[in-house]
């Protein structure tokens, strides 16, 4: 550290640059309390300190540890700096936290991950890197091509799905970083599942944090099932090899074994052999003394054959010695070929055991070899396990998107429906107001009160109608919640079906029960509905006997105006024309509930079509379906209020004219007729 702060107050001075004195005390206690860690966190760095620090950091230095958070870096100086690092050999992490780094620091980063091969940790936690993301994926492209760095820490960088997208392919290329942090950013949706699809190809990360993303809990659960995955692989990967090391350590432990007892047994036939040796030159010798005696005592016999007479009995002496002396070697041969065939039946033996002792050494690597292979197709299983389930997955929110895609076109086909209802009854209270128009200019002051208390009721109907468009809207958002929920619930669901594939069958079996049960409720609820819309259809017949009712009252009104006078009569039949037309509403109306009949049935069936092929999704539908009816309920009530209406001003109407005829003088002068 000494040293680090003599190279550069030494270059300060070559450079003609006055050293910074915060610099230098911090330099002084990181001296006194670190050791290989340069900490200048909280200094203000100028460009001119950048360029002098480059330069130092340019050599080897004894430092393992760069820690320059909250150092307020310029863009020039940041380059600089990072440029002097290109080359360093040493420093193995660096926190440049907190400098609001932004394009050129992207790019000067991305060179520094491009040829530095000693650095494993980079903070860059509180810059700015994302916001250009044509440096941004400069800065990826260094990190892809890189192959030392373990741990990268991007909070905080403005980064959205763009550069989520960039990040992922350079994450598929590379092959060594295993720490990813990316809490607080923007990247999204799109840039979670870039990301996710980048993780399914990309094993060697094992720990990712993607909070405060704005990423659906969905791709977050399925993010770090994937480091999971990616976590339980390398753990089972590091067991495979220790396991193999050690079976490797074994094997060459038992070589070792088996040279040593090979050597053993070759020194052994060795010593026999030389101890072969020596018995067969002992009795060679032997043999050629033994030959030498006969030799001497065959000259001894022919030179005394003169003397046979004389030395007969020497001679049967010597006879017996040499019957003797034939017996000893016949002897000794057989005790060497006794010899000879104890040494190969030892040989043989020896021979055999080692035979035996090599077919168990063999039998026990086979043994290894084929765990090696069992352990490797578990592997390989557990890798296919992973993929069967990253499909499934996958599957999952196919129909995911789907559902929510008829769940769309449902709620779109509904509001249509609301709107176009919505119109008929502003056409209706048109028309209504039309005929009111009419009645006043027809009617004499005496209807100005009635008119007074219509034009309230069409004011309570207004409020009623702006009630029933709150009560929509507080429907719809109530939808949305509940749609919420059933994603929600769909998260769960498929929590439980990835837990349901590790069980046994037998759980399988119950959830199959229960689902059966819930189909037989799902049936008797729609067995609920379709009671429900009898009901209806009962209603609707009854309005129908009203409306029955309704024409033969406007008969009977049309004979009891027939018999007055004929002055009256226009009125009487501008009276009939308003009544017709009335009716004429009153028929469009039921023709309306006929089509509104007809949507009833038509989602009935896209209700039976939908719980065939969807049911997981069925409890939102019938809750919609219930929502409907009810709209329906409040529709009718107010059809029924408003014939109600109609009911109360025809007999207001009749009322008014049997005054106005009573109080006429033409009626004066038929009273004393009749």
């Amino acid at each position: 550290m000494e040293d680090f702060r003599r190279t550069y107050l030494r270059l300060c001075k070559e450079n003609g640059v006055e050293p910074q004195e915060s610099v230098v005390a911090q330099l002084q206690e990181s001296r006194v309390a670190q050791g290989s860690r340069l900490d200048l966190s909280g200094q203000s760095l100028s460009a001119d300190t950048c360029s002098v620090l480059a330069r130092a950091f340019q050599k080897d230095t004894v430092f393992t540890e760069v820690l320059l958070s909250d150092c307020m870096l310029s863009e020039e100086g940041a380059k600089i700096l990072l440029t002097g690092l290109l080359g360093n050999t040493t420093v193995k992490v660096l926190d440049l936290k907190g400098n609001n780094l932004r394009s050129t620091g992207a790019e000067v980063l991305g060179k520094l991950l491009a040829r530095n091969k000693t650095l494993r940790r980079l903070v860059l936690e509180w810059n700015a890197l994302g916001v250009w993301d044509e440096t941004f994926s400069l800065f990826c492209e260094g990190l892809a091509s890189n192959s030392v760095l373990t741990q990268l820490d991007l909070r905080n960088n403005q980064i959205n799905h763009h550069g989520a997208s960039e990040l992922a392919v350079a994450l598929q290329r590379n092959t060594t970083v295993q720490v990813l942090d990316l809490r607080w950013n923007n990247i999204g949706l799109l840039g979670g599942r870039t990301l996710l699809e980048a993780l399914q190809k990309n094993k060697s990360i094992v720990q990712l944090e993607m909070a405060g993303n704005n990423i659906p809990s969905d791709t977050l659960k399925a993010l770090e099932q994937t480091t999971g995955h990616n976590s339980d692989r390398k753990s089972t990967l590091r067991e495979s090899r220790s396991r193999s090391q050690i079976l490797g350590k074994e094997i060459h432990t038992l070589k070792e074994e088996k040279g040593r007892q090979f050597l053993s047994l070759m020194e052994t036939i060795d010593r026999q052999r030389e101890e072969m040796g020596r018995s067969s030159g002992s009795t060679s010798i032997q043999i050629g003394q033994l030959q030498e005696a006969l030799n001497e005592r065959k000259s001894a016999v022919n030179s005394l054959t003169a003397k046979l007479q004389m030395t007969e009995a020497a001679l049967a002496l010597s006879e017996q010695k040499n019957h003797n002396m034939g017996e000893l070697l016949t002897r000794v041969k057989a005790e060497k070929e006794e010899q000879r065939e104890r040494q190969s039946r030892e040989r043989k033996k020896e021979q055999e055991d080692s035979g035996l002792r090599e077919g168990k050494l063999l039998r026990e690597t086979q043994n290894l070899t084929d765990t090696k292979v069992q352990l490797l197709n578990k592997v390989e299983e557990m890798e296919r396990r992973c993929k069967s389930q990253q499909q499934q997955i996958f599957e999952l929110k196919q129909e995911l998107t789907n559902n929510t895609a008829e769940l769309k076109l449902q709620l779109a086909q509904a509001e249509d429906r609301l709107e176009m209802e919505k119109r008929r009854s502003k056409q209706s209270l048109q028309d209504m107001d039309s005929l009111r128009q009419k009645e006043v200019e027809h009617v004499n002051r005496h209807l100005e009160e009635c008119e007074r208390t219509l034009q309230e009721r069409i004011f309570k109907l207004e409020g009623q109608r702006i009630q029933l468009e709150e009560e929509l809207s507080k429907a719809r958002a109530a939808c949305v919640t509940e749609r919420a929920q059933a994603e929600e619930e769909l998260g769960r669901v498929r929590a439980q079906v990835r837990l349901e594939e590790q069980e046994h069958v037998s759980s399988v079996e119950e959830k199959l029960r229960s689902v059966r049960s819930s189909l037989q409720e799902v049936q008797l609820h729609c067995s609920q509905q379709k009671q429900t819309v009898s009901e209806l259809q009962a209603k609707n017949s009854q309005q129908s006997i009203e409306m029955n009712g309704l024409r033969r009252r406007t008969e009977e009104l049309q004979q009891d105006l027939s018999g007055k006078e004929q002055d009256k009569v226009a009125e009487v039949s501008r009276v009939r024309v308003e009544l017709q037309e009335q009716i004429g509403h009153l028929q469009a109306e039921r023709t309306a509930q006929g089509g509104l009949k007809e949507k009833i049935s038509a989602l009935e069936r896209e209700i039976k079509v939908l719980s065939s092929n969807h049911r997981e999704v069925l409890l939102d539908k019938e809750s919609e379906m219930s929502s409907m009816l009810e709209k329906l309920r409040l529709k009718e009530v107010e059809i029924q209020r408003m014939r109600e209406d109609e009911a109360h001003r025809a007999s207001y109407l009749q009322s008014a004219i049997l005054t106005y005829v009573q109080g006429s003088p033409l009626g004066h002068y038929s009273s004393p007729k009749k």
